[in-house]
């Protein structure tokens, strides 16, 4: 190397042998040599030089090595705690999650956006990094167990995702008392303490109070409990008496047939149905739907706390309703044998259920009947009834809409859902399962039909509007779901998109009844994409409709207040709305629908623990619906209560998790457990704080 003084020509040459080099590492002394370095002086410029790119991060010189330093990438992302207490960040832009230790989260916590600093590309088959920065907190509120100590306080979360108690000085405990249940924000999380800091916001009561359970339940997801005054007031003042001149500018239904088929304990009733025969012997039928947007204005207290809601939250004991009870369960619910205001999609359908012409508008309605699910069921199985004619035809024509969805691609599944007869307490006495019956159907195929019309008369306009769209399976997730079912002999072959929904309707009927039935439907459902709103129509997969919304239900979501907003614009040629801010409207109700689904399975695991508590160290028999790394998922036969067999628990060899063959294997005895296998548990443990149940295989 020649003796030059231009240090930067130097680093420069420098850097450009090391990024030539593929990254591979060289010594000290052959580097001295390949720069061709003779004289002391040169191998002193050349280290300095080498000594400067390690200070600015360029190379790395460690144990006599010398290498171009990888640099870091930066990914932003949504950081996903394990209750191991590392972590997985979700970035769009990253060909996988990347996993984060715990010693790199950097006090991040689970739901943070962070950004996530990559310097090892794939370390065991993976993306791993450090959290750098969080963007900003998910969450900020959270339930737990205050423990009072020398006036201050440690709050232990519930959450198995919050790795530390949160530490609440003494002038932020408000009152709470050692061992009660309470809310919890975090203010602040210095860079050098253990534990984040916070305040105590609001004191639910006693640990197992059916009450302070189902409002934690509520606090944890960030889901309200009650209406702010001030939105409480705005509906008070809203008039349940019909304005006659209002009533004049609407289609009157009044003296039509119309009733409303509802489950036994609902409050709420947003659709009835009504129906004539018309004198060209074809049927009208009228889908009525509560018109909310009548009594709600946009802009008011009462649309901005719905639309800040999104949904009604359903818990296995209580509905949390979007809308305050005077509207939802009075002044717009469809109460028999009270005028009410609609908004309506009317059929005129043939005896094969075609529809000859339809209308849309503002009507008005009397409902003759309240109906229950049951009551209308016991009419299409013979019950006798004054209004039995209207119901039967009703139901004729909804089978044949059904037989028809269903050859053109709907798919039917009909999982049972777990539902608790409780006691005045709340105490769970006994599981059932809603089971879908034809009279459920009756309404909902002419739900469906409203509402794929609606969708069909605004879209083909190309007006801007809100769809309710399920795009078509993940195929990764098919493809293991197809070898999963071939291990029980099914097999499924599709050609198209279209052929998936058609064999999976056949396959559905083959499981029907079988043991498997409900591991095979579970992982069914898995495969398929979740339904989410975006003014983006892409059509429902599931349903075989090329246009789909939400119109039918304004009491309880407020995207069907939208789209009746929107219709309402486009049958009077109004101004249309900004495509823009429909989406943003569409992302939130999203998240609001997937939040509520989130708080109503953590109710309904909440009392399923709770139903068996009185049940440890008795034994049933149960299926394999999962398995992990650290054990396996039975659910229980006669009930579906699901519990966990950990590895730890199998003690007759050493299990473990093969991934490949997807099954817990034992290593001496080779005895292997999988998905749909029949096996007998016994309860170990119930623990009504993690809301977990824990079970121990019997074996002979």
């Amino acid at each position: 190397m020649k003796n030059k003084n231009d240090m930067e020509e130097i680093k420069n040459t420098v850097k450009i042998i090391f990024q030539e080099g593929d990254g591979k590492a060289t010594t000290y002394k052959k580097f001295l040599k390949q720069m061709n370095c003779q004289t002391g002086k040169e191998k002193q410029i050349l280290t300095r030089v080498l000594r400067e790119l390690s200070a600015e991060g360029i190379l790395d010189m460690r144990d006599n090595m010398i290498r171009l330093r990888q640099q870091a990438t930066i990914f932003e992302g949504i950081l996903d705690m394990a209750a191991s207490g590392f972590g997985f960040v979700k970035c769009d832009d990253a060909e996988q999650d990347i996993f984060v230790p715990i010693g790199a989260l950097n006090h991040a916590l689970h739901g943070d956006k962070v950004k996530v600093s990559v310097k090892r590309p794939k370390a065991r088959g993976r993306m791993e990094g450090e959290v750098v920065e969080i963007v900003n907190r998910g969450k900020r509120i959270f339930v737990g167990i205050v423990e009072l100590v020398r006036g201050n306080a440690f709050v232990a979360v519930d959450s198995r995702k919050m790795p530390s108690d949160i530490f609440v000085p003494s002038d932020m405990v408000n009152g709470a008392k050692d061992g009660q249940k309470v809310v919890v924000r975090i203010l602040e999380w210095p860079a050098k303490a253990r534990s984040p800091i916070g305040e105590i916001v609001d004191i639910l009561g006693t640990p197992g109070d059916n009450n302070t359970e189902m409002h934690a339940i509520l606090a944890d997801f960030e889901l309200p409990y009650h209406f702010p005054k001030e939105v409480e007031q705005e509906a008070e003042h809203i008039s349940a008496v019909l304005d006659p001149k209002e009533i004049a500018k609407r289609r009157d239904f009044r003296k039509v047939t119309t009733f409303t088929i509802d489950p036994l304990d609902a409050k709420d009733f947003d659709d009835a149905l009504s129906l004539q025969k018309l004198p060209n012997g074809n049927w009208e039928v009228g889908v009525h739907i509560a018109d909310v947007t009548h009594y709600v204005q946009p802009g008011t207290l009462m649309d901005q706390e719905a639309q800040m809601r999104g949904t009604s939250v359903y818990l296995v004991d209580r509905t949390v309703p979007m809308l305050p009870e005077r509207l939802s369960n009075f002044v717009c619910s469809l109460r028999p044998d009270e005028e009410k205001f609609t908004y309506s999609a009317v059929f005129e359908l043939n005896d094969k259920a075609q529809i000859q012409s339809q209308w849309f508008g503002r009507t008005i309605i009397l409902s003759d009947r309240r109906f229950t699910y049951e009551q209308a069921q016991a009419i299409i199985d013979g019950a006798d009834d004054p209004l039995a004619k209207d119901v039967l035809k009703l139901h004729e024509l909804a089978q044949i809409i059904r037989a028809r969805n269903s050859a053109d691609g709907a798919i039917n599944f009909e999982r049972a859902e777990p539902r608790f007869e409780i006691d005045a307490n709340g105490k769970p006495l006994s599981v059932y399962f809603k089971v879908q019956k034809p009279a459920n159907e009756l309404i909902e195929e002419f739900m469906l039909l409203a509402n794929k019309q609606v969708a069909e008369l605004v879209g083909k306009t190309k007006t801007p509007m809100v769809y309710r769209v399920h795009d078509t399976p993940n195929p990764e997730k098919f493809d293991a779901f197809r070898a999963f079912v071939s291990k029980f002999g099914y097999k499924i072959n599709p050609k198209n998109d279209h052929d998936i929904a058609v064999q999976l309707n056949l396959l559905i009927g083959q499981v029907r009844g079988k043991p498997e039935q409900n591991v095979v439907e579970t992982l069914a459902l898995r495969s398929m994409a979740k339904a989410i709103y975006t003014t983006d129509n892409r059509g429902h997969y599931g349903l075989a409709f090329d246009y789909y919304t939400h119109f039918t239900s304004p009491i309880r979501r407020y995207p069907d207040m939208m789209v009746h907003r929107l219709l309402t614009q486009f049958l009077e040629k109004g101004p249309k709305a900004k495509e823009s801010e429909l989406e943003e409207k569409c992302k939130h109700a999203s998240a609001r629908e997937q939040v509520a689904a989130e708080a109503e399975r953590a109710s309904i695991k909440y009392k399923m623990v709770e139903f068996m508590q009185d049940k440890v160290g008795s034994e049933f028999d149960g299926t394999i619906t999962g398995v992990t790394e650290w054990g396996m998922y039975v659910e229980i036969t006669e009930t579906k209560i699901e519990g966990m067999v950990p590895l730890r628990e199998m003690t007759d060899d050493y299990y473990y998790f093969d991934e490949e063959h997807f099954c817990i294997r034992g290593r001496k005895r080779r005895t292997k457990y999988t998905l749909g296998d029949k096996v007998r548990i016994k309860v170990l443990r119930a623990n009504m704080e993690r809301k977990q149940l824990d079970y121990a295989l019997v074996t002979d």
